[in-house]
């Protein structure tokens, strides 16, 4: 099974590994969390909201077809 951190982690490509790597130490300095465990968490919100942006995208597309 593949762990959670390293899901998160997958998020990060391109300018966003950069944000990710920049957020990172200052967050985890001042909270219980880990830099890995930040990478992820924003790792995860950038997945999160490319799929918002393509399900959206598909739904305005379907709904002008359909009109």
């Amino acid at each position: 099974m593949a762990d959670p951190v390293n899901l998160g982690q997958a998020g990060l490509q391109g300018w966003r590994a950069t944000v990710g790597n920049r957020v990172a130490p200052p967050v985890a300095n001042r909270s219980p969390l880990t830099e890995d465990q930040v990478r992820a968490i924003v790792g995860a919100a950038f997945f999160v909201l490319s799929v918002l942006y393509v399900v959206k995208t598909v739904s305005a597309a379907a709904r002008q077809l359909r009109s």
